[in-house]
């Protein structure tokens, strides 16, 4: 039985076999067939529901493959210090936020950037004190790479001018060596453990709210990088009968041994949850300058980044997950870690070769790609590893990169070059560090402009198309999650994931496309998100 119809559509497949079509026919969550209205309602029965699109644009259901589902979740409670254009604007935020917080609970928050700033300088646990004396507050960075916290919170965390580094992490400190309240990588987890965890039922319902949220702006799957409690509390979600987000959950480095341990292989679960791949981290980011590069930041500070994990080191994980059924995705954004990741799967492809496992079978990624060296340009198309990039960063951090890279940037955030060379691509926002929003980077792909600036788009060469920038959202992570056969287009057997907007996203110039408004989100044949007759 055909169970509903949708009618007078401008519906874009994305299927090489029918391009363009004007209606659907689902049945028990999936396409039945795609055409034109005649042929399509000629399928109706009795207890057929039929909707008229009237027009409107039909796109496969969008996927992020790379966000933070947990902080996500957690940050649209938290204080909003998200890009604020002053130190002086983030302190207000927190002073208005400790007039509302019971003294000695924490305060938290995410976004701050100090690159947007007018003297550019970290700020420090002092000025924390003055707005928020009587909380210890914890606050990481847009990149998620470094905390501000203050004094309260380094006094909880026991930590103290003569505390150690942790390996992996630095605690800044003055001229004097007294800490100034910025942790950087590791460091940033001797605080952040300390701040009380919402219990898992809270969690799911952070979720909630988020999930609204993510189905407002057309997504309907996700691939997750959060901890294991991100996982804990999806499942509360979907037993709730809530969850009506598809997700692709990795397992991170800490808890690649217990997930071992239990047997865990790709894709156990099933179409609304399943295991992925491990998550390394093999460098830091662009922000605070611990993405590791071949050649020193400018500024004349000699600095090449930080390696979170050592190339040996990542070898034996890559290759033990490999050979337990597990792909890897590794964040790398400095060309240097990029050149050692590529370095690493070498090793593992040719063990897996050995082992008579195809590649396919272990679909590795590297996540970010933010800087590539020029030799190493097309080494993710020979080693067929996907290339996980977020077109939004490039327009994010364009001027900090141009400072810090200098020459380099040709060479950074550029999925026309992964293209070019024959790589997949799967593109995500990184959420909370970007917003959760695949239209704004769908945008940053097609123009690499941000306010209109720069004209023509910084480093234009490296602008792809918009039929590839919605591949990038919609096939490329099907294909990263192994979910290709039945996700990524509108095609008869394919799961009936889909998003509606206003206007044809195909003939909309290309400044207005964040304005775009989606009008329906739909998962597995169920309006998750409807807001038109």
């Amino acid at each position: 039985m055909i169970q509903s119809i949708l009618l007078n559509g401008n519906i874009i497949t994305l299927d090489n076999a029918r391009p363009r079509a004007s209606a659907l026919a689902i049945s028990y969550g999936r396409l039945v067939a795609v055409g034109d209205d005649a042929e399509i309602a000629r399928l109706a029965g009795p207890g057929t529901t039929t909707l008229e699109l009237d027009g409107k644009t039909v796109l496969p259901g969008l996927s992020d493959a790379h966000l933070h589902w947990q902080a996500q979740a957690q940050s649209m409670r938290s204080v909003n210090v998200f890009e604020l254009p002053s130190k002086a604007d983030a302190l207000e935020q927190v002073r208005k936020r400790a007039q509302q917080t019971p003294a000695g609970d924490w305060i938290t928050g995410q976004g701050w950037a100090q690159d947007l700033w007018n003297d550019r300088a970290f700020p420090t646990c002092a000025d924390l004190d003055a707005v928020a004396p009587h909380h210890p507050v914890y606050l990481s960075a847009k990149s998620g790479h470094a905390a501000w916290v203050n004094s309260r919170a380094l006094a909880v965390a026991g930590v103290t001018d003569s505390s150690p580094d942790p390996e992996g992490g630095e605690i800044l400190r003055d001229e004097q060596g007294a800490a100034t309240g910025i942790l950087l990588e590791t460091a940033m987890e001797i605080v952040s453990d300390q701040v009380p965890a919402p219990s898992p039922e809270q969690l799911a319902d952070m979720m909630q709210v988020a999930q609204e949220h993510a189905l407002q702006r057309g997504l309907t799957m996700i691939h997750d990088f959060d901890d294991p409690s991100c996982l804990v509390a999806l499942q509360i979600l979907r037993e709730r009968g809530d969850l009506c987000l598809r997700v692709v959950k990795q397992i991170n480095q800490r808890w690649l041994d217990a997930a071992l341990d239990t047997g865990l292989r790709r894709n156990f679960g099933d179409d609304w949850i399943r295991i992925g791949a491990l998550k390394l981290f093999a460098d830091g980011a662009l922000g605070p300058k611990t993405a590791l590069m071949f050649e020193a930041y400018a500024g004349g500070d000699w600095n090449t980044g930080m390696a979170l994990v050592e190339k040996e080191e990542m070898v034996d994980y890559v290759c033990r997950a490999s050979a337990s059924g597990l792909p890897s995705s590794i964040h790398a954004i400095g060309d240097k870690a990029v050149h050692d990741v590529l370095d690493v799967l070498e090793i593992a492809r040719k063990q897996e070769a050995s082992r008579g496992i195809a590649r396919a079978s272990r679909r590795h990624r590297i996540e970010h790609v933010q800087i590539i060296h020029p030799q190493d340009a097309h080494r993710l198309a020979q080693l067929d590893v996907i290339a996980s990039m977020q077109p939004i960063h490039a327009t994010s951090d364009m001027i900090t990169a141009d400072r810090y890279w200098g020459e380099r940037t040709k060479w950074s955030y550029n999925p026309r070059l992964q293209l070019d060379h024959g790589a997949r691509l799967a593109f995500g926002s990184d959420a909370p560090v970007e917003p959760l929003d695949p239209l704004l980077g769908i945008h940053a792909a097609i123009t690499r402009q941000r306010n209109g600036e720069p004209a023509g788009g910084w480093h234009p060469e490296a602008r792809i198309n918009l039929h590839e920038a919605l591949l990038g959202y919609t096939q490329g992570p099907a294909y990263a999650a192994e979910m290709e056969d039945r996700l990524g287009k509108l095609s008869a057997g394919y799961l009936a994931d889909l998003v509606v907007l206003d206007r044809d996203i195909a003939r909309a110039p290309a400044d207005e496309i964040p304005a775009l408004q989606v009008l329906g989100t739909m998962v597995g044949g169920e309006w998750r998100y409807r807001d038109f007759d």
